[in-house]
């Protein structure tokens, strides 16, 4: 009889599992009404923000089993001889034009010269077609030139960057009319007209689509004749180029109070260009971000009156402005910020490792001390991977995609990743990077790099609302299906796509939590990488596989557990969009390390990168699982994602040193690592002194050692009080050294006096300043 009942019981519950109809009437139908009452409220400019974009290789790392195959197919980005002529040509002669300590403290601006070159040569036009008179070249080359122009000077990169970023010809590429596109996009190619675009209010910054400024639809007078426009409002800051633009983007809220347009009365946010000299348009005021010298200020406007001809793609565009801008996000923020700060921390490693070789205390080079391996493993490793993930996402965007959460967490990952890169710079460098001039190569990169970290989305807000928050709705195989099923108004129609959904989320998270806990039992050693890598890296494969299943095993449970609570948990959110970052990360090093041909010397720097980042993924996971609200669920996340405990381990210190030596010495992996910044080739420029001043230092070295061989064995005997230049000398003099080893000596002391050496200026440092009585009596 018990076995009936159980055959009975057995066939209740198949039947109701998969008969549909049953199925959606006694599970699905109590589940999908729970769902739509909890489902948090979505407004119109939530849900074009997140749906905005297309889900690239961060969608695989989502799903919990990657395709690595897949990854490694993607074509790695390449120039055109086109592309490498200006790199190597136009791009390297801009640098060459700009001195950033006289942009910064002489003249405020980047030189005539230098503006008029940008424009001539067809900086501001790189992302317009050639049939308007752009460069037409690709994301990649994009992000190679602003890379390049970064490690310069911030002014010269931004004031070429923010043209080819989110404004009016990318706006216009997309939805301009025919007759916007053949007007302005020319001019804007050949610098004719200087772009700027506003957005952000003082009551609207990140919350962008609470922009308090309006239009009102009205009639007014335009060329002499009566014609339909608007009377707009505008107080806007943060605006980059604003105060020489030429052209303004500008973003406001559209309303029709009259219902000229139609019976809609709040049309909605609309994007417009407007010249510059239109009556009425305020610019001109500057601000001062960090002592940054690119061209940033506020404008301002007061019932200006615009004809609606002003509407990027004309009156059928008025209230697609916040589609149209979230669209086009992903592209310019998987490109400029990226890029620049990519260039930053080029700049840093290529000139600290050098200076870290070329000065040295104790009688032994700074950068050979353990102390400071650490800082210049950090600044190796970083660089190596914020690169990688540069040249990932800007590929991305030549294949035609818009990848919005890749392009977060490029955009979060490498500006935060710069700012400890220049940080640990600093340490190295000590006191010659806290005393501004111009032979401080760094210190101007640390005051500015904070404004990669604000601009273009607020890092502590991409963190925890984006990435995590738009991933798991946009990258979730089954998620984004629910929400729109319970968000359908025919709730028929939406139960039947709720079922459907729910039954394979139902499948796709028992299957990640049996692999999850499986792949933690086996420490992964048995999953099967199909994809051809190197042998040195193909454990990696299989750890970003666990960890993979685990996040999107964690994924499920957490939305399960705290539903819609989940949005406002922002801390449990933000560790969540950290292991998916980190994943990102990972398979943008190993994907690099493939395209560069497994280059061995390279290798210490993908390991440590990668194990530092499974470490960091390891430390999220544990940040989760002990601030879970549900203790009990808690602790069966922590047995089924780590059932031996915790495998992942900071990266060895042998590493690190192996790392640290690729700095402080001229070599192929050097040069790979920092390719694309600008060094000058004279000693005059603070990055070309101690360029020269490392090759001098290493052609020094064994005539060093030979003087202290000397010295030990008595064959000479140096006077006690005497500096590193009359040890030479004395050297010199008693015969141990010829005449080509002590002019090898003088030529590096006399690059090293270069290098170490800090400015000092007048008392009022020219600003003709009264020296106070209490100081000339002291």
């Amino acid at each position: 009889m018990a076995n009936f009942i159980i055959l009975g019981l057995l066939a209740v519950i198949g039947a109701v599992l998969f008969i549909a109809p049953l199925r959606r009437r006694a599970l699905t139908a109590p589940v999908f009404a729970l769902y739509r009452r909890i489902l948090p409220g979505m407004s119109d400019t939530e849900r074009e923000a997140l749906e905005a974009g297309t889900v690239w290789w961060e969608g695989e790392l989502f799903r919990g089993d990657p395709d690595w195959t897949k990854l490694l197919a993607y074509p790695v980005p390449r120039l055109s001889i086109e592309e490498r002529s200006f790199l190597d040509g136009e791009a390297e002669a801009a640098c060459a034009l700009v001195d950033e300590w006289q942009v910064s403290h002489e003249h405020q601006d980047l030189a005539p010269e230098a503006w008029r070159y940008l424009k001539d040569k067809g900086f501001m036009g790189m992302i317009i077609p050639k049939a308007y008179g752009g460069l037409g070249f690709s994301a990649y080359a994009h992000s190679q030139v602003v890379m390049k122009l970064s490690t310069r000077s911030s002014a010269l990169a931004v004031s070429v960057m923010v043209p080819n970023s989110l404004g009016p010809a990318e706006l216009l590429l997309h939805y301009g009319t025919e007759e916007q596109k053949n007007h302005y996009l020319p001019r804007l190619a050949r610098g004719l007209e200087i772009p700027a675009f506003a957005l952000t209010s003082p009551w609207a910054g990140s919350d962008a689509a609470a922009i308090p400024d309006a239009g009102i639809v009205c009639k007014g007078q335009w060329q002499g004749r009566e014609v339909l426009g608007m009377r707009v409002s505008w107080d806007k800051r943060y605006i980059t180029l604003a105060p020489v633009c030429s052209l303004l983007g500008l973003a406001f809220h559209l309303y029709d109070p009259d219902g000229l347009l139609g019976e809609k009365k709040d049309v909605g946010i609309t994007c417009a260009l407007v010249p510059s000299d239109h009556p009425g348009v305020d610019l001109g005021r500057r601000h001062l971000p960090l002592a940054a010298m690119f061209m940033n200020g506020p404008t301002r406007g007061k019932d200006v009156f615009m004809p609606l001809d002003f509407i990027i793609g004309g009156p059928a565009m008025a209230g697609q402005g916040w589609r149209m801008l979230m669209e086009c996000l992903a592209a310019g923020r998987s490109i400029s910020l990226p890029s620049s700060n990519t260039g930053m921390a080029k700049l840093t490693a290529r000139a600290v490792g050098a200076y870290a070789r070329v000065r040295s205390q104790f009688r032994m080079a700074v950068g050979k001390f353990e102390g400071v391996e650490e800082a210049l493993t950090r600044i190796g490793a970083s660089t190596y991977m914020m690169d990688a993930t540069r040249v990932l996402t800007a590929g991305a965007v030549d294949l035609g995609e818009k990848p919005s959460v890749a392009s977060a967490i490029a955009k979060y990952h490498v500006t935060e990743r710069a700012r400890k890169v220049v940080s640990d710079g600093m340490d190295v460098i000590g006191g010659k990077g806290i005393c501004l001039g111009p032979s401080n190569f760094l210190g101007s990169v640390y005051q500015q790099v904070p404004i990669g970290i604000t601009v273009e989305g607020a890092n502590i807000l991409t963190r925890s609302l984006i990435l995590f928050g738009q991933g798991a709705i946009r990258c979730h195989p089954f998620v984004l299906a629910e929400m729109r099923s319970a968000q359908n108004p025919d709730k028929a129609g939406g139960l039947v796509d709720f079922d459907r959904a729910l039954l394979g989320h139902a499948g796709y998270a028992i299957r990640n939590g049996l692999r999850t806990w499986v792949l933690g039992m086996t420490g992964s050693h048995f999953v099967s990488v199909a994809a051809d890598v190197a042998p040195e890296t193909k454990r990696y494969y299989q750890q970003l596989t666990r960890f993979s299943a685990a996040f999107a095993f964690l994924s499920d449970v957490s939305m399960l557990v705290m539903g819609g609570g989940l949005k406002r948990r922002e801390k449990l959110s933000a560790r969540l969009g950290d292991i998916l970052s980190q994943m990102y990360l990972m398979s943008a090093t190993l994907k690099r390390f493939e395209a560069e041909g497994r280059q061995a010397e390279d290798a210490p720097l993908v390991h440590w990168g990668v194990w530092d980042a499974m470490y960091q993924a390891q430390q999220a996971f544990d940040g989760v699982i002990a601030n879970y609200p549900n203790r009990f669920v808690a602790w069966c996340l922590n047995k089924i994602i780590f059932p031996w405990g915790h495998p992942y381990v900071v990266p060895s210190d042998e590493l690190g040193h192996q790392v640290a030596k690729l700095l402080i010495a001229p070599s192929a992996t050097r040069d790979r690592l920092t390719d694309g910044c600008y060094v000058a080739k004279t000693s005059d420029d603070a990055v070309g002194a101690v360029e020269l001043a490392l090759l001098a230092t290493l052609e020094a070295e064994p005539i060093e050692a030979k003087i202290r061989e000397a010295e030990k064995t008595g064959l000479f005997d140096a006077n006690p009080l005497a500096n590193v230049r009359d040890m030479a000398h004395a050297a010199f003099q008693a015969g141990v050294i010829g005449v080509q080893e002590y002019a090898i000596l003088k030529r590096r002391n006399e690059l090293r006096d270069i290098v170490v050496r800090v400015d000092d200026f007048p008392f009022d440092f020219g600003a003709g300043m009264v020296r106070r009585p209490a100081l000339q009596a002291a």
